[in-house]
């Protein structure tokens, strides 16, 4: 790294007045020294820190920054040190220009036919015979006799051209609004990251672009690092340096260490400060793009390809000269503050196979292409019908001999019979699909950012359509997110509400004060309301806040604790992670000993505690009775009223010996519970409502949160996620694991079957548990659709969720950067109920281009077969090709913008989802296509062989090559054009309602489309002339059109008549594409696996894949010990679970393999062989219903006989410990657990067994 760092110096952009002799603006170090500064790691950038600063601190002050306070918010001052060390910005690729987006267009390749075609015609057309010749060549020529007619050959080719430009144009302006609303998108994502900096000794937010050099960044868990820096107060801070280093692991960092933190890495546990050292085009991540290079992009991407095989087959050797390469690979695609179109745009380029495409998206390109190949068939027959019928009549009935002179007269008949082949392919192909689902898309996205959704990939609005199962968390999404302390457990004492000081003993007063204050994230406040009479505010973590907020109501002062002990004289921090599910802080005290502050998940706190304080302020022995009776009498209860609830206790250390603050399990046990208080966290308002929804749309709404079992389902139960009566499962993770995994531990989709249709709620799991629980959704196969799953999630370890998930919904308030990166669409209000809102829009999507196709199809089918067989009748199209150009610009763009922008109704929620294998074209669909198509079949081909005689005009059949239009194919052409405009209100219904013009003036865009597009068939017919083939028509003839147009909507209603469950001939079109298709898709591109993957992978995810490649190289080179098995199985765990490969039979563990969680991996081999009850229940639902509770009662009681493989005793027990047949309307938490509490623990865990434990075993 430090070479490539070195050979960017000359990249750095001089800035005006950038002296390198004396150290710049007169702050006491330049550009180049911080740089090069950063391209060291631990003990070199240490060592160079004291070489050239001495300590961080001098730094500081070369900065001209204050490390307590920051900078002052003097505008001057921040101008100048943009002015010096840049902004904090690095400048994105250039957007396509418009030309280069009209020269894409025109690759479309019946486009090239057409135009080539066109200019055949137009050179021909200039073409006479010798004067006197012209009779050999038969009659073929007749009818050019007129001067002026012959010259008008020309304008078929051109009028041929001018449309193709016209498609051209709308194409590419369409592509061109899209990108700008991809950047505008962008940009909005962009605005929406803040950083927290102190400036003049206050902590704000402020826009990660307007961090400077000498900024004071607070950082902490989940964080993506706006800027380089280095560390000048960390607590147990841990990095993820892979999107930069490729390195999985994550880095530790502190001051004695290694200090420096890199912009575009992860903070993955931990907080601290840091002072910033280089930003935007100087900052590590910035030296990557500018080497990329806007400019060299597309030589990058060659390089780049090379680059990253090489990455992938490292081998250690040669590691260090490859690194160069990698990183500069790694960090194209990546998504940042600076280049987020890049990665977009890789998206397109590299349309990786792997990620399965959209289900609309496989299911349209099936069709177009299906489609496509049946108008490839039809113009083939008609070029080949309209030539034979040429020759034959010509040169066998007429007996011509070929002249040479008459030659180009001949081709020139080849040439219209091939453009009007080319026009019926033209017509065949629904290029409008693509475009409709785009614009439909685009539509959607901006829509929806009203609706606070911030979508970040488009095909993720199509998805949420269908989704059939929404996993959310509870705390802020559900919830309020705004906790307080509502109960308090204390001195032996159990308060309903918060007490009075006096009510309490002084001195717990005071340890309570402290425990909070200082064993709280610093970044944790409370500040004064933002209006009059409105609530305090609540800064960082809530439920932080909720115990400062007690501290205030008990009449003390957090802030005064703080500043007597900041943050810096903090011993050691054990920071709160997910195993944990607890904090604890060590400080010294005056006299040397330490004292050890911890809070965390009261069930989790308690086992760890061997005292509690009395009345009296003293210690005395917490004994498993007390314990089991505190659980009883004060933690069941305060959760069953749906409060979450949180243990403090302390301990004193001695300074001698000193203890061993790595072994974190003796620290933080022997603990002195001080007190414990359930916290409230309202429901939302709005969320009992949006569920109800969401079950009446045929969507399960499932919870999955790190609470108690027992809160958890007092949540839900007032969420309506369950009711009282139903048939669910409620449990807690560890239960959850015990039931998915076979005897060796491994995850068995089998076993997950059996547990996640009737789950509904999922306690005090783990992020694993989550990721597993999606993954297990998604690879059933129970249910004949596949479920479609969303999830929400706002923790750095919920990525791998809201990766695996159909659509990862990430928090926009609470959420940290890297779930964000990970998501594909951001709440902004972090609100259950705008999850409603994009099923809604995605529903919208769906139908909207349903509705898109059925107006599509119905001319397709018909100006194909009238093109068909009038041009094997009558040898010549009744519609011209440049009215047939014009037909499919009104279908496919305009028809496209109107029915792809029809928004939403309340009534999409009431249907179930379509489901991925559901048809795009159902049977009313089908119905109404082929209904519509038979009427316009009839009026055309009647007006064409009996039209003359109806209107009493000449008859426009036979016409010869260059006669004049004639009115009678042009009342035909009119006709058409206004039956498709109102068979255009009939498509905007697709379920058979009658009502077409229902809502339709809430829809601008289409009505003005349907006039726009009448008023230009107006001035086409009467003045199109020769280039549209038209003859102007009178008042009576526009009339008749009309009134056969206007048909249309009569003839609708006929079809809504007739019961579509009648016709059973019908059958639908439009399934997505066949397993079989994807396995062999896949199974070719398996090779490619990594390759793609890591293409595919934005930077959050980098993180782990290249740390994996590595170490899939390297297991080859190491013994094959117990070690190196079980680093291939983690790999494979890896692969298996967060590819979306197909599951190799040997990788089906998942990514628990990883992380050693004691209750994880089940070592007992004989108790939990069967999870399910060993007798065979021939009737399902009744097994269904006993299999819960044998997993609870499989340890014999104290009345059987010696353990033996023999079933359980199954009447004397009540039979639903674990599951929950029907919810009491009294929240009767317990649920018989206390009953059954006797043998539950007995052997199933490896713990010591208490009544505690065995009680959240059976909960």
């Amino acid at each position: 790294m430090g070479d490539l760092g070195n050979s960017t110096v000359d990249f750095h952009p001089k800035k005006p007045g950038m002296d390198k002799g004396d150290h710049e603006g007169d702050f006491g170090v330049t550009v180049e020294e911080l740089s090069s500064l950063m391209e060291l790691r631990g003990p070199e950038a240490l060592q160079k820190i004291q070489e050239n600063y001495t300590d961080t601190e001098t730094l500081c002050h070369r900065l001209k920054t204050s490390p307590a306070d920051g900078l002052s918010d003097n505008p001057a001052d921040l101008e100048k040190r943009r002015q010096v060390f840049g902004m904090n910005f690095i400048p994105p690729k250039k957007p396509k220009t418009f030309l280069q987006l009209v020269w894409e267009a025109l690759q479309d390749v019946t486009l090239i036919i057409l135009e080539i075609a066109a200019i055949i015609s137009l050179g021909l057309s200039f073409y006479q015979p010798p004067g006197g010749d012209s009779e050999a060549c038969g009659n073929v020529s007749s009818g050019a006799e007129d001067e002026g007619e012959a010259e008008a050959g020309w304008i078929e080719g051109a009028a041929i051209l001018l449309s193709v430009l016209c498609v051209v144009l709308v194409t590419a302006f369409n592509d061109w609004s899209k990108e700008k609303q991809f950047r505008g998108l962008q940009s909005r994502i962009e605005q929406e990251q803040r950083f927290a900096v102190v400036r003049n000794g206050t902590v704000i937010q402020i826009p990660v672009a307007e961090i400077v050099v000498g900024d004071i960044a607070q950082i902490k868990y989940g964080d993506l690092l706006p800027a380089d820096g280095v560390l000048i107060q960390g607590n147990d801070l841990k990095i993820d340096e892979s999107s930069l280093t490729g390195e999985s692991d994550h880095v530790r960092k502190s001051i004695a260490k290694d200090p420096m933190l890199l912009s575009g890495t992860h903070v993955m546990e931990g907080s601290g400060k840091m002072v910033v050292t280089a930003v935007g085009v100087n900052s590590q991540t910035g030296i990557i793009f500018t080497l990329l290079g806007a400019g060299e992009m597309e030589e990058e991407k060659k390089d780049c390809k090379k680059g990253k095989q090489d990455g992938t087959l490292e081998n250690n050797q040669n590691k260090a000269k490859k690194q160069d390469e990698a990183v500069a690979m790694e960090m194209q695609p990546l998504k940042s503050a600076e280049g987020g179109e890049v990665e977009e745009k890789e998206k397109k380029k590299a349309s990786v196979p792997k990620k399965e495409k959209s289900v609309l998206q496989g299911k349209l390109t099936k069709l177009a292409v299906q489609i496509g190949k049946a108008g490839l068939v039809m113009s083939a027959i008609t070029v080949i019908i309209l030539m034979l019928y040429f020759v034959i009549e010509t040169f066998v009935i007429q007996g011509m001999t070929w002249l040479t002179e008459c030659t180009p007269i001949y081709v020139q008949y080849f040439v219209k019979f091939f453009i009007i082949g080319v026009t019926v392919l033209v017509v065949a192909v629904p290029e409008g699909l693509p475009l409709a689902v785009t614009i439909s898309l685009a539509y959607s996205v901006k829509k929806m950012m009203k609706d606070n959704n911030l979508v970040r990939h488009l095909d993720a609005c199509e998805t949420m359509g269908n989704a059939t199962a929404i996993c959310s968390d509870k705390t802020g999404t559900l919830t309020t997110n705004r906790m307080t302390v509502v109960q308090i457990y204390i001195g032996d004492q159990l308060f309903r509400e918060i007490p009075r000081p006096d009510q309490i003993n002084p001195k717990i007063v005071e340890l309570i004060t402290s425990a909070i204050a200082v064993n709280c994230a610093y970044t944790s406040k409370i500040m004064a309301a933002d209006k009059e009479g409105g609530l305090p505010k609540q800064v960082g973590n809530k439920t932080e806040c909720a115990l400062l907020g007690l501290v205030l109501d008990l009449k003390q002062e957090y802030q005064a604790v703080r500043e007597q002990i900041p943050e810096e004289k903090l011993y050691k921090v054990y920071t709160f992670n997910s195993v944990r599910k607890s904090m604890s802080t060590v400080i010294q005290m005056p006299d040397g000993s330490f004292r050890l502050y911890s809070k965390g998940a009261s069930e989790i706190l308690l086992k760890k505690c061997s005292f509690v304080l009395g009345r009296d302020g003293e210690a005395r022995a917490f004994r498993p009775r007390d314990k089991d009776e505190m659980v009883k009498k004060v933690i069941e209860p305060m959760a069953c009223n749906g409060l979450r609830t949180i243990c403090i206790a302390y301990r004193e250390l001695p300074a001698d010996p000193m203890p061993d603050w790595d072994n974190e399990t003796d620290i933080v046990s022997n603990l002195i519970c001080i007190t414990v208080v359930g916290i409230e966290d309202p429901v939302r308002a709005e969320v009992p409502e949006a569920i109800r929804k969401c079950q009446r749309a045929g969507i399960t709404v499932r919870m999955v949160t790190g609470d108690n079992i027992n809160t958890a389902r007092a949540i839900a139960a007032k969420c309506g996620i369950i009711h009282p009566g139903d048939d669910f499962l409620c449990m807690e993770g560890k239960e959850f694991n015990r039931r998915i995994r076979n005897e060796k531990g491994e995850i068995e989709q089998e076993l997950i079957d059996k547990v996640w249709p009737k789950l509904r709620v999922l306690a005090r799991s783990s992020p694993t548990d989550k990721h597993t629980l999606v993954k297990g959704i998604i690879d059933s196969t129970i249910l004949e659709q596949r479920q479609v799953v969303a999830v929400t999630g706002d923790g750095t370890n919920d990525g791998p969720a809201l990766k695996k998930a159909d659509v990862g919904f990430a928090m926009g308030i609470a959420g940290t950067d890297v779930a964000k990166e990970a998501s594909d669409i951001i709440l902004t209000d972090d609100n259950f109920s705008s999850i409603v809102k994009a099923v809604m829009w995605g529903r919208n999507v769906y139908d909207s281009i349903s509705k898109f196709l059925q107006f599509q199809l119905t001319v397709n089918v018909v100006a194909v077969i009238v093109a068909f067989t009038g041009a094997c009748i009558t040898q010549d199209s009744p519609l011209k090709a440049v009215q047939m150009l014009w037909v499919n610009l009104i279908m496919d763009t305009f028809a496209s913008l109107a029915l792809a922008t029809e928004p939403p109704t309340e009534a999409l929620l009431l249907r179930k989802p379509y489901g991925r294998n559901n048809p795009l074209i159902s049977r009313t669909m089908m119905k109404n296509i082929l209904g519509h198509a038979v009427f316009q079949l009839i009026i055309i081909f009647t007006l064409l062989f009996v039209g003359e005689k109806i209107f009493d005009i000449d008859s426009g059949r036979n016409a010869p090559l260059h006669s004049p239009p004639s009115e009678h194919y042009t009342i035909i052409f009119n006709t058409f054009v206004l039956m498709q405009l109102f068979n255009e209100i009939n498509a905007r219904k697709i379920h058979g309602e009658r009502n077409v013009f229902d809502g339709i003036f809430s829809n601008p865009i289409f009505c003005s489309i349907v006039l726009g597009t009448f008023a230009i068939q107006i001035v086409i017919v009467q003045f199109g002339g020769k280039p549209f083939s038209c003859s102007p028509l009178n008042v009576e003839q526009w009339l008749w059109c009309l009134f056969v147009g206007m048909g249309e909507l009569i003839w609708g209603q006929v079809i809504a008549s007739v019961p579509t469950h009648q016709l059973k001939c019908l059958k639908e079109a439009g399934h997505g594409p066949d397993p079989d298709e994807i396995m062999d898709e896949d199974l070719a591109e398996d090779e490619d696996e990594i390759d793609h993957a890591e293409r595919e992978l934005r930077r959050g995810q980098i993180l782990w894949f290249r740390g994996l490649n590595r170490i899939q190289t390297q297991v080859t080179f190491r013994q094959t010990g117990a070690g190196s098995v079980r680093v291939i199985r983690v790999v494979k765990a890896f692969r298996s679970s967060l590819y979306d490969g197909i599951d190799r039979p040997e990788s089906r563990n998942s990514i628990h393999d990883f992380q050693a969680h004691p209750e994880f991996i089940i070592t007992d081999s004989v108790h939990n062989i069967p999870l399910i009850d060993e007798t065979d229940v021939d009737d399902e639902s009744e097994r269904s219903n006993h299999n819960h509770v044998r997993v609870a009662l499989r340890h014999p009681g104290p009345h059987s006989q010696p353990q033996g493989p023999q079933r359980p005793p199954r009447s004397r027990y009540p039979s639903r410990p674990l599951r929950q047949q029907s919810l009491p309307v009294t929240l009767n938490c317990n649920n018989n657990a206390a009953e059954s509490r006797v043998y539950l623990g007995s052997s199933v865990s490896p713990c010591p067994v208490s009544p505690l434990h065995s009680l959240e075993t059976c909960l």
